[in-house]
């Protein structure tokens, strides 16, 4: 099994996390990207404790003592005063109760060291300029081509390439998401930029009002501010990750919320604030085709209000390389991994929409017995590198 040709279609985290954790148990993952390089992409990423035990395990902990930020607290304000109406330990607290940090981090950051990781284990890891197009299933393998014209043969393929993944199209075919009806924005703040009574403690919050909501945190050693608003909004239902936006039009979606809300908001670089249309896709009944598989957005694209993508698509390259190892063929490890995982993601993706239903209801009711987040759930306590697989 340690010889066979791993194919990895996308080197984003799942990718990148995947490709580390398989060479650490002695394989030679390849990881294919259609990008012609890898740049700085994306704004702020938390870390839940399942995601970071997930991240320690394959040897990642320096890298996010150094590059991460562990808020002591957290809260949730009323959208239009400012009030704190719910405070929440994190810092050591999370260490003691789950055995691994909250963190918050800049994706662009986690997503270097990872690259830094996979590629000092292999130079040849990762192929960039590799769109992928087609897959067929051989007697004897597996062939992918890629829009250069080029293609490789491998004995599993593994799709790691997003939410609109391409991998997944070629296996069950392009599916028909729904509009949430909700847009997302993103930002990041220079905090030196900000007037200094701006970022209350706990620094890292979430606002909630009638069909709005607006988180933040501070990333990168405190010196940036990373915000994320979601409104509701009809017409529009582009899905790209990075379509510009501007302040006035973010502005009008937050009129009458707090002074400190609209204050971040105003004071955002115009270069550094993104907008994207919210679909929700019904749970795959399998992921599997073959020796083809799906992991991350892929496999269970969920919505953000958990803040549990990233944590879920960590968790499944754990264990799928940890299934790999387990098994004595393909076809066993790929159905170890499929029913260590299948429960667990299509529960957090169906809470992920109720959790929008509480946020966003602008009840003044508000309260901590009324706040769905992933910890009060039990899904913080999960350890991918120790679920039985």
């Amino acid at each position: 099994m340690k010889d066979m040709r791993i194919a990895i279609i996308g080197a984003g985290i799942s990718g990148l996390v995947a490709a580390s954790a398989l060479q650490q148990l002695g394989f030679r993952p390849r990881v294919y990207e259609r990008a012609e390089e890898l740049g700085e992409v994306g704004a702020g990423l938390t870390l839940s404790p399942n995601a970071t035990h997930a991240l320690n395990s394959i040897g990642f902990a320096a890298e996010l003592e150094e590059l991460g930020m562990r808020p002591e607290q957290a809260g949730v304000r009323h959208w239009q005063t400012g009030e704190l109406k719910i405070a929440i330990e994190r810092g050591v607290e999370m260490l003691e109760k789950f055995g691994a940090s909250y963190i918050h981090i800049h994706r662009a950051d986690l997503h270097a060291a990872l690259v830094r990781k996979v590629m000092a284990s292999d130079p040849t890891a990762i192929r960039l300029g590799a769109e992928f197009t087609a897959i067929r299933d051989r007697e004897s393998d597996i062939e992918v081509d890629f829009a250069t014209g080029s293609g490789i043969r491998a004995d599993v393929v593994i799709g790691a390439d997003g939410l609109r993944s391409s991998v997944r199209a070629a296996l069950f075919g392009s599916d028909k998401p729904r509009f949430t009806g909700y847009i997302a924005f993103r930002g990041l703040v220079p905090v030196d930029q900000l007037p200094p009574d701006v970022i209350k403690p706990p620094s890292s919050c979430l606002s909630t009002g009638r069909d709005r909501s607006f988180a933040r945190y501070l990333i990168r050693d405190g010196r940036v501010l990373n915000f994320v608003g979601l409104a509701q909004r009809d017409g529009w239902h582009e899905e790209g990750w990075s379509i510009p936006a501007n302040v006035e039009e973010m502005l009008a979606e937050y009129v009458g919320w707090d002074d400190d809300v609209r204050t971040i908001i105003r004071t955002v670089p115009a270069d550094c604030l993104f907008k994207w249309a919210l679909f929700d896709r019904n749970p795959l009944r399998e992921w599997t085709r073959g020796h083809v598989t799906l992991m991350g957005d892929a496999a269970h694209p969920m919505l953000p209000f958990l803040g549990s993508g990233a944590a879920m698509a960590i968790e499944d390259a754990v264990v799928l390389a940890r299934a790999f190892e387990s098994a004595a063929s393909i076809n066993d490890a790929l159905r170890r991994y499929r029913t260590a995982r299948y429960e667990r993601t299509t529960h957090v993706m169906l809470k992920s929409r109720e959790a929008a239903q509480a946020y966003h209801s602008g009840s003044d009711e508000y309260s901590e017995r009324k706040h769905i987040t992933a910890e009060n759930l039990g899904i913080w306590e999960y350890k991918a590198a120790e679920v039985t697989v």
